[in-house]
């Protein structure tokens, strides 16, 4: 009898369709009630998404998963309700619940009580009376390739040895390997996820530490000799098992790769060569999506991979990647949401560093400054959207005249949803006056609580006070003043925590949440986002 490897996983679920994601042992037909699919292998691995069609909207359908005709989940003993699909409907509520940065429980380390686990208990135990989310966001550093629990070096060692990069992923095999722990290691986290839709992006952990930071650190990577095996491995089970889930049933059968792969009897090679033409050559692919849940819109937008990073030109987003980031900003819709795995609008004060830091890495203070600003960049992790001063003058830019529409057009809300920084908080631009609320939502992490020891530091940027020095250094750099102005309303937390924005007709508002010891959630905070 074949059995599941890892999965199901419940990804994209609109009105009427729904994605099950699965990872067999072998090569084997799935079924998911009336629909199936055959698995496509990779690097003796073998995957299947099953596409079901035709569901009522805000339909409620219990589901099983059966390999060759054998029925493999739920399991028997399993102390989760059975997994079911919920699709939307556009005139209830839209609940979606969002974080980033978890280190699995496979890593031993104490990092808390994990989120997800307490989110699956909620739901599991909640009956009737339990606010399911529409959809669960996933938005940065969903595993950590750089930072091993003990059940993954264990695995590496027996592999390989203490073979280079020791303490790190090496390739293909070894991320199938860390996916399958942090999502299939835990009885409640494997429930919750094939029974919550759920999106994902990636951040730098997703492959390693500050991954695109700088033209000089994408020439250090290359130059390490396991690198290419690295990056091609973490790009390609990347493409497997968060991207394709994303995608629309329409946009998969639209992807040649996903027909390539369909069609090869071991796709590796085929895989293998995206990947690495993914990385050289970013513009060849598009990691971003966007789909619409009645009157709003959700655009997730990939601020890692499609960087560019010569030395005569930085941005957060190459040319094709922000043409079509501007035309999903274009359209009718009552909120608009813009998930970024990096937060647009930081502190200000840290945002001021940041874009100080790019001008001295650029050359503003002359050569030698700029060889210490590189240093200080990668050092000091000063590589968010502050960083690339040119495309977060563009976005504010694209956000302003989406705002500014003539009433009636213009969306109730805009928010930004964003993890990495492992603290969260709610930050509202003040200026200019621009008639739509404007909001920067964080939450992070689900499970890795950032250290005692930089805490105060994060604390100090939150309230202002360094704010008008950084400002001055910045503008030293000639770093010209950012087109909007905001400040932080709620937080900073430290806590582990998961966010559900909240939508219902033109109303839009926030909760965060902490688990506590016994896995319960308790409220951190909320916020109206629409007013």
């Amino acid at each position: 009898m074949t059995r599941l490897v890892l999965g199901p996983l419940l990804r994209h679920v609109d009105d009427r369709a729904a994605t099950v994601w699965v990872e067999t042992e072998q090569p084997c037909e799935v079924r998911v009630l009336d629909s199936t699919a055959h698995t496509f292998t990779v690097h003796g691995h073998h995957y299947a998404l099953v596409e079901i069609d035709g569901l009522e909207p805000g339909s409620d359908t219990p589901y099983e998963v059966a390999l060759d005709g054998e029925k493999v989940w739920p399991e028997p003993e399993s102390n989760f309700p059975p997994s079911r699909i919920r699709t939307i409907d556009p005139r209830d509520e839209l609940r979606i619940a969002f974080g980033s940065c978890r280190r699995s429980p496979a890593a031993e380390t104490a990092y808390g009580v994990d989120t997800l686990i307490a989110y699956a208990h909620r739901l599991a135990d909640g009956g009737e009376s339990v606010n399911w989310p529409s959809v669960l966001l996933m938005i940065g550093d969903q595993v950590y390739a750089d930072e091993l629990g003990d059940k993954m070096r264990k695995f590496i060692t027996e592999r390989r040895g203490d073979e280079a990069p020791e303490g790190e992923l090496s390739d293909f095999e070894e991320y199938c390997h860390l996916y399958q722990l942090a999502w299939g290691e835990d009885e409640a986290v494997r429930w919750l996820l094939s029974t919550v839709p759920s999106l994902m992006i990636f951040d730098d952990h997703d492959i390693r530490d500050d991954w695109n930071t700088s033209h000089t650190w994408r020439q250090e990577m290359w130059s390490q000799p396991w690198w290419e095996k690295r990056i091609v491995g973490g790009l390609g089970t990347y493409w497997i098992y968060q991207h394709l889930g994303n995608l629309s049933a329409k946009d998969r059968a639209e992807d040649p790769l996903y027909a390539k792969l369909r069609a090869a009897g071991d796709g590796g090679e085929l895989l293998d060569e995206f990947a690495e033409c993914a990385d050289k050559s970013p513009e060849t692919t598009r990691w971003s999506y966007a789909h619409d849940y009645g009157d709003t819109r959700l655009i997730v937008v990939d601020s890692r991979s499609s960087r560019v990073l010569t030395p005569d030109r930085r941005a957060m987003l190459d040319d094709g990647e922000l043409t079509w980031f501007e035309e999903q900003c274009a359209g009718d819709f009552d909120h608009l949401l813009i998930g970024s795995s990096l937060p647009y609008l930081l502190p200000a004060s840290i945002h001021h560093a940041e874009a100080w830091n790019e001008g001295v890495a650029e050359g503003a203070w002359g050569r030698r400054a700029a060889r210490l600003g590189e240093k200080i960049r990668q050092g000091a992790d000063l590589e968010h959207w502050a960083a690339f001063e040119r495309s977060f003058r563009t976005v504010a830019e694209d956000i302003i005249k989406v705002a500014g529409r003539e009433q009636g057009s213009a969306p109730a809300s805009i928010a930004f949803l964003s993890g990495d920084v492992h603290y969260s908080y709610l930050a509202r631009v003040t200026a200019p006056s621009i008639g739509t609320p404007v909001s920067q939502v964080v939450c992070s992490p689900l499970r890795n609580p950032l250290e005692r020891k930089f805490k105060f530091a994060q604390k100090l940027a939150c309230n202002g006070v360094l704010t008008g020095m950084l400002r001055s250094l910045a503008r030293s750099a000639k770093v010209p003043r950012p087109p909007l102005r905001w400040r932080i309303t709620k937080g900073p937390w430290f806590d582990n925590a998961i966010a559900t924005v909240k939508i219902s007709g033109r109303v839009s508002m926030v909760i965060w949440e902490t688990p506590d010891a016994d896995t319960s959630l308790t409220e951190l905070g909320r916020a109206e986002l629409s007013a």
